[in-house]
C-alpha cells in the first residue's frame, strides 16, 4: 500500500496533523523544499570550512599535541617529587629546570657538530669518492660484477660532483636542509614553551575538563582520565628511557671505536629511538651508512654489529622490562596501532598510538564490558 506524505512545516518538518492515506503511487511533497536545502548547503558549507580551518592550524595542533604529551610523560617526575616531600611548586620548577637544561644540552652540543659534519662533507666528498676504488670491498664487488665497468661509473660520480653546477644544487639542498632546521628548532622553543605551561597547570586543565561532565558520573569520569593520562606518561617514561640508553650507547660505542661525529650520531640515534617499533633498525641503518661514509668500512662493521647484538638485547630483555610496566597492550595491537598511527599523522602519530590504544582497551575493559554485562 502506498502512501502521500506532505511537509506543512516552515522548515520541512512532518507536521503532527498530517495523516497518512492510501493513494495510487507514491508521492512526497514538501512546501519548503528551497529552504530546507538552503540549511542543509550552508551546514556543509560550514563543515567544509571548519576542516579547512583545522587543516590550517595542522602545525599549531601538532606542536600542542606534542607539547601536551610531554607534559604528560614530565607529570609522573613531579608527582615523584611530590612523593619525596617536594612541595608542588618547588617540584614543578625542578622538573622544568632539568628539562630546559636537557634540551639546551643537546642543542648545544649537536648544532655545532653538524654544522662541522656539513662541512666535511662537503669538502671531503670528491676525494671520499675518489678513494672508493681503493678499498678492499669495492675491489670484491668490480670483481663480482664483472659486466659494470664500476670504475667508470665511480669517475662519473666524481664528474657530477666535481661540476660547479651540481655543487650549487648540493649547496642550495643543504640550504633547504638548514631551513628546515631552522624551522624545526623555532618549532621545539615553541612547543618548550607550551610544555612549561602544560606542566605548570595540567590539574588546572583536567578539573576544567570534568567540570563538563555531568555530577553524577563525573567521579567515574574523573577516574578513569587519570588512569588513562597516568599510563600515557608511563608509556612516554618508558619510551624516551629506550630511545636515551640507544643514544648515549651509540654514542659512547663511536668514542670507543674512533668513530666520527659521536654526539650528533648519538643524538640521530636517540631520535629515530623514539619510532615505535622500527625506530632502531632506523638508527642501526643511518649510523652505520654514515660511519660508511664519514669514517671507514671496518667502523661501519663493527657499529653495525654492535646495533645488531643490541637490538636483540633490547627486544628480549630491556623493552619488555620497562614497557610492561608502562603500558600493556598485546603485541598485535601495538603493531596495528604504530602502522595505522603512522599511516595518519606519521611520526607523531606513531608515538602516540600505542597510548591511544592502550586507553581504549582501558576505556573497553572498565566501561564497555561492564555495561554488556549488566543487560
Amino acid at each position: 500500500m502506498c502512501c502521500s506524505v506532505k511537509f506543512t512545516h516552515p522548515y520541512g518538518w512532518l507536521d503532527s496533523a498530517d495523516k497518512y492515506s492510501g493513494c495510487p503511487e507514491d508521492t512526497v511533497k514538501i512546501t519548503h523544499a528551497f529552504r530546507l536545502g538552503l540549511i542543509g548547503t550552508l551546514g556543509v558549507g560550514l563543515g567544509l570550512m571548519l576542516l579547512a580551518i583545522v587543516g590550517s592550524l595542522a602545525t599549531v595542533l601538532t606542536y600542542i599535541g606534542v607539547a601536551f604529551f610531554i607534559a604528560l610523560g614530565l607529570d609522573p617526575a613531579v608527582r615523584w617529587l611530590e612523593r619525596r616531600k617536594f612541595k608542588k611548586p618547588l617540584a614543578i620548577t625542578t622538573v622544568v629546570l632539568v628539562f630546559l637544561a636537557v634540551v639546551v644540552g643537546l642543542v648545544a652540543s649537536v648544532v655545532p657538530a653538524f654544522i662541522d659534519q656539513s662541512n666535511h662533507f662537503i669538502t671531503t666528498l670528491p676525494q671520499t669518492v675518489r678513494d672508493l676504488e681503493t678499498q678492499a670491498w669495492f675491489k670484491w664487488l668490480e670483481n663480482q660484477l664483472a659486466a659494470v665497468d664500476l670504475r667508470k661509473v665511480l669517475q662519473q660520480a666524481v664528474a657530477w660532483v666535481t661540476n660547479p653546477a651540481n655543487l650549487s644544487a648540493i649547496m642550495g639542498g643543504l640550504l633547504k636542509v638548514g631551513m628546515t632546521i631552522a624551522a624545526a628548532i623555532s618549532g621545539t622553543i615553541i612547543v618548550v614553551i607550551l610544555t612549561l605551561y602544560f606542566v605548570a597547570s595540567i590539574e588546572t586543565i583536567k578539573q576544567s575538563v570534568y567540570s563538563f561532565v555531568p555530577r553524577t558520573k563525573r567521579e567515574t569520569f574523573a577516574e578513569m582520565t587519570e588512569q588513562i593520562t597516568g599510563s600515557i606518561g608511563k608509556y612516554i617514561v618508558g619510551q624516551v628511557s629506550l630511545a636515551a640508553l640507544n643514544g648515549i650507547l651509540c654514542f659512547f660505542m663511536l668514542l670507543f671505536i674512533g668513530g666520527k661525529g659521536a654526539a650528533l650520531w648519538g643524538f640521530v640515534a636517540f631520535v629515530l629511538a623514539l619510532i615505535p617499533l622500527i625506530g632502531t633498525v632506523l638508527s642501526t641503518i643511518v649510523v652505520s651508512f654514515s660511519q660508511l661514509i664519514t669514517a671507514s668500512p671496518m667502523t661501519a662493521l663493527v657499529i653495525l654489529i654492535y646495533f645488531l647484538v643490541y637490538m636483540q638485547i633490547e627486544a628480549y630483555v630491556i623493552s619488555p622490562r620497562v614497557m610492561n610496566k608502562a603500558v600493556s597492550v598485546p603485541g598485535s595491537i601495538v603493531v596495528i596501532a604504530a602502522l595505522a598511527g603512522g599511516e595518519l599523522m606519521g611520526v607523531l602519530g606513531a608515538l602516540i598510538a600505542i597510548p591511544v590504544a592502550a586507553s581504549i582497551l582501558l576505556i573497553i575493559k572498565q566501561i564497555v564490558i561492564p555495561h554488556i554485562d549488566k543487560q
